[in-house]
């Protein structure tokens, strides 16, 4: 018996599943698309804001029967938050870190005022943005500061 113990992984890991993190993005970008506070949201699912922010950062797993309750009060069908973890030929790995970018905070607001901006005030932008923090994204102005 003791030979089977030494066996079992250890489950120390603290770090979130990349899934459950992908699977909270999509629900903060869907609340967030209609205009839903985390308050509004946990009040609807009967549970904490804090709950929510949990589930949307990846550090609580959403139960499926929870998953059903926030897609009806985010007015989606449960497969519309799950489309990104689950699409066949599709690049899953991108899909990940693009959701994962997306919970930076302020990106959502970005991406927002940014698509207002007209294609060549975009491109303006972008190269701007290339310049000011370089090939490797770091600032370039830190590096200036450091040197």
């Amino acid at each position: 018996m003791a030979e089977e113990n030494k066996t079992v992984p250890e489950l120390s890991n603290k770090t979130p599943d990349p899934m459950d993190v992908a699977l909270g993005a999509a629900v903060r970008i869907r609340r967030r698309t209609i205009g839903m506070s985390q308050e509004a949201l946990a009040e609807q699912c009967g549970v904490s804001f804090q709950q929510i922010q949990k589930y949307e950062n990846g550090a609580n797993r959403i139960s499926f029967s929870r998953l059903v309750q926030i897609a009806r009060a985010l007015r989606c069908r449960v497969v519309d938050l799950m489309d990104v973890l689950d699409t066949p030929g599709h690049d899953a790995v991108g899909d990940l870190d693009l959701l994962s970018r997306m919970r930076t905070p302020g990106a959502l607001d970005l991406l927002a005022a940014f698509e207002k901006l007209p294609q060549d005030a975009r491109a303006s932008l972008v190269s701007f943005m290339r310049a000011l923090t370089g090939p490797d994204g770091a600032l370039r102005g830190k590096q200036k500061e450091l040197a």
